[in-house]
């Protein structure tokens, strides 16, 4: 059955009654036909966000929680089908489908949470008998624009907290990954959001740009929200800037992970090849660089070298590591920083094998700026051995880049790696842990070229709101 619009509480085709369709990246097959919604059909989906509106606003906050909590227990249900579909539409592992349902419910359930904490404050006044607040209220229409790599996380995390303050959302799917996101917004529309306040829009690849313009355009639209590439994030800000509009943007990194002297090589090791190889190298906080002192790298790289060549690549539907890439020109693009690394005199460790999308754990060592995966993110799983010597260059090689979304330092004396951490630029830093990490109640979101804003618990009340000064005031005395 092809993927429909959700407009307005109904599943619809597209105006003009044209469809797209999607291919798996491993097979070739037919994963998903969707509507290939226009201009028009965005605009009819804000058009029914807005109507939906004031009474969604108006509705008490148990009962928004009631219906995000009810959201979050169908997710986790349908686990499986979310789980396969992100198989035959962007080659994921089950594993990684079947956590980004548990974690986008968990989203669901925060944002539940937050419905009862969106407060305010009184501010003391200098004019005598005036009762002076801050008052937090629903900004109106949300467009939540979403990517296919992590597709029900999210997905789930552009409209979740928009519906929690008491806005309307339109998601914009990925062309990449439509039925995964119209899944999310059937399931929320099965929970009992009420019509108008969920709105899904499909649209072929080549439509893109007219929809994305058409949706930040549309006069009642308040907000939006763009996880993506930092190409694309700067269109999505000069396109809401010319009408003044605020945008919360969660675009690509460079993640490094800072191996100190003395850190505990062994757990380093297995944070790294996590970090670096889930879902392929295909997520924002991928590990992208590992920078390693001069003094412990020998053993450190031989340790990942000998983890990297033992994970499986393959077919997603089998037992393995690592699944597909999500196309033939990313496998591509990969390969070619492979390359030029090598080409330049960077030394091949681990991997670079490929099978069409299906690409082995692959590890540069010598890593210099002279090379292109220095810089650019591989989104694979094609990674940077950096070697250094001391903390000073360990946090200058870290900090030079443009990105700045996750980052990590090992280290066994933690006043020192605290210190690294607090100097390293990032949105993200966690300590003797993996650079990849997300819980739905932690402040999510990057600075430099990786965007600005933040997801998640109490930090997203303030993206998705409104904060108003009012004052209640006795008589007043003026000087005419």
């Amino acid at each position: 059955m092809d993927t429909m619009l959700l407009i307005d509480g109904k599943a619809i085709g597209a105006e003009t009654g044209m469809t797209f369709d999607r291919l798996d990246p491993v097979t070739g097959a037919l994963a998903s036909r969707a509507a290939a919604g226009g201009v028009a059909d965005a605009i009819r989906a804000v058009d029914a966000a807005a109507a939906a509106f004031g009474a969604w606003s108006a509705m008490g906050p148990s009962a928004r929680r009631k219906i995000l909590l009810a959201a979050a227990d169908l997710m986790e249900a349908k686990a499986g089908a979310f789980a396969a579909l992100m198989t035959a539409e962007t080659g994921a592992t089950g594993p990684w489908g079947g956590f980004n349902a548990m974690l986008g419910a968990g989203v669901l359930r925060e944002a539940a949470a937050m419905t009862t904490q969106i407060g305010g404050e009184v501010i003391p006044s200098d004019k005598p008998g005036t009762l002076a607040l801050a008052v937090r209220q629903p900004a109106g229409v949300c467009v939540g624009i979403a990517p296919w790599n992590a597709p029900v996380i999210l997905g789930t995390r552009a409209v979740a907290m928009p519906l929690a303050c008491g806005n309307t959302v339109v998601l914009k799917a990925s062309e990449l990954c439509p039925a995964t996101h119209q899944l999310i917004g059937a399931t929320l529309i099965e929970a009992g959001v009420p019509d108008g306040v969920i709105n899904v829009v499909t649209n072929a690849p080549e439509d893109a740009a007219a929809v994305v313009h058409a949706l930040i355009e549309h006069p009642a639209v308040k907000r939006i929200n763009f996880t993506g590439s930092t190409r694309v994030g700067k269109i999505v800000a000069e396109a809401a800037a010319r009408v003044l509009k605020p945008v919360l943007l969660e675009l690509g990194g460079k993640a490094p992970l800072v191996v100190l002297d003395d850190a505990d090589i062994d757990a380093a090791v297995d944070a790294a090849a996590f970090g670096a190889f889930m879902n392929q190298g295909q997520i924002c906080m991928s590990t992208e660089r590992i920078i390693v002192d001069e003094k412990i790298a020998d053993e450190f790289v031989a340790k990942l070298v000998a983890k990297a060549k033992a994970l499986p690549a393959g077919d997603p539907r089998g037992h393995v590591v690592l699944g597909s890439l999500i196309s033939q020109q990313a496998a591509d693009r990969v390969e070619e920083l492979i390359a030029d690394a090598v080409a330049k005199g960077g030394k091949l460790v681990a991997g670079g094998t490929r099978d069409g999308t299906i690409m082995a754990a692959t590890l540069v060592d010598h890593v210099t700026p002279s090379m292109r995966i220095y810089s650019e993110e591989s989104f694979g799983p094609a990674k940077s051995i950096i070697r250094t010597s001391g903390v000073e260059e360990a946090i200058r090689v870290a900090n030079d880049t443009e990105y700045g979304l996750s980052s990590a330092v090992f280290g066994r004396d933690i006043t020192r790696a605290l210190a690294v951490a607090r100097r390293i630029d990032a949105g993200i830093c966690h300590i003797n842990g993996p650079t990849l990490n997300d819980e739905p109640q932690m402040p999510f979101g990057g600075m430099k070229g990786s965007g600005y804003g933040r997801f998640g618990g109490k930090a997203g009340i303030a993206e998705f709101t409104d904060l108003r000064w009012i004052t209640i005031e006795s008589e007043q005395h003026y000087p005419f």
